[in-house]
C-alpha cells in the first residue's frame, strides 16, 4: 500500500512529465497537452517553439482559462495575428486592461467587427465603439463612410457629430440608426444646408415630427422645407417660430409668405 509521500512523490513526478512534454513536444503533441486541466502546464506550452495559431486558436476555446494565462497569450508573438487576438478578446476572462492593449492591434473593421459577435458582452461592446471612436478623428473618409453603413448606434452617433455630408448620406439608411443621432446633428453646429436637405429628403427620417420641428429651426435650413414641413404644423406653432432668436430674417419672412 502507498504511502502519502509516495504518492506525492508521483504526482510530483508526473507533472515534471508533463511540463516537460508541454515545453518539448512537437506539433500533434502539443494538441494534447492544450487539454491538459493544469494552468501550469498550458503556461509551458506557451513557450514551445512549436507552437502556432491553430493550437491558440484550440486552446482558447476553453472557458475555464484564467485572466493570467490570457494575460502570458497576450505577451506572446502570435498575439499579434488578428485572428488570436479577437479569439482572446472574445473570452469571458479577458482582462480590461488586455481589451485595451489588444484592440489597439487590430484594423479598424475588425474592431467594428467584434460588436456583433454572437454572445458579445456589453463591455467588450463598448470597449470596441470607444476604440473606433477615438480613431475616427484620424481615419480617411472613405473608412468613415463604410463605417456609416454598419456602425453601430453609438459609433453612428459620434460619425454624425461630425457632419461630413458623404458620411451622413451613407448612414441614413443604417438600420441601426437612431433619431436621437439627427436630432444632435440638426442641432449642432455642422450641420449645413446640404445634410439639412439629406435628413429632410429621406422618406423614413423627414416623417419625424421632432426631425422636421429641429429642421424649421435651423439657421441653415432652406427654403423648401419651410414650404414643405409648415404647413403641416399647428397654426400656432408655426407662427412661434417667428420668435426664434437662432432663424435669420429672411428665413421668417419665409415663414410669413407660407403662414400668411
Amino acid at each position: 500500500m502507498s504511502t502519502p509521500s509516495t504518492q506525492s512523490t508521483s504526482l510530483d513526478a508526473d507533472m515534471v512529465h508533463r511540463l516537460k512534454r508541454a515545453l518539448t513536444t512537437d506539433s500533434d503533441g502539443l494538441k494534447e497537452i492544450l487539454q491538459d486541466p493544469s494552468s501550469e502546464v498550458l503556461h509551458a506550452a506557451l513557450k514551445n517553439v512549436a507552437l502556432s495559431e491553430e493550437h491558440l486558436l484550440q486552446v482558447l476555446k476553453r472557458h475555464d482559462l484564467t485572466s493570467t494565462f490570457l494575460n502570458a497569450v497576450g505577451r506572446h508573438k502570435l498575439s499579434e495575428k488578428s485572428r488570436i487576438c479577437m479569439a482572446t478578446l472574445a473570452h469571458p476572462a479577458v482582462s480590461p486592461a488586455l481589451v485595451k492593449k489588444l484592440l489597439s492591434r487590430l484594423h479598424l473593421f475588425e474592431v467594428l467587427n467584434l460588436c456583433y459577435l454572437p454572445g458579445q458582452s456589453a463591455d467588450l461592446r463598448m470597449a470596441a465603439e470607444l476604440a473606433i471612436i477615438q480613431r475616427l478623428p484620424m481615419a480617411p473618409l472613405g473608412n468613415r463612410i463604410s463605417l456609416a453603413r454598419r456602425a453601430t448606434a453609438t459609433v453612428l452617433q459620434a460619425l454624425f457629430k461630425e457632419g461630413h455630408p458623404q458620411v451622413i448620406e451613407a448612414g441614413l439608411n443604417n438600420p441601426k440608426l437612431q433619431e436621437v443621432a439627427l436630432y444632435q446633428h440638426l442641432n449642432g453646429s455642422n450641420a449645413t444646408a446640404e445634410t439639412i436637405s439629406q435628413i429632410a429628403r429621406h422618406p423614413r427620417w423627414s416623417q419625424r415630427p421632432n426631425l422636421r420641428r429641429a429642421i424649421l429651426k435651423n439657421r441653415q435650413t432652406p427654403r423648401v422645407w419651410f414650404i414643405q414641413f409648415l404647413p403641416r404644423l399647428p397654426r400656432t406653432e408655426a407662427r412661434n417660430l417667428l420668435h426664434s432668436q437662432t432663424l435669420s430674417a429672411r428665413q421668417k419672412q419665409w415663414i410669413r409668405d407660407v403662414v400668411e
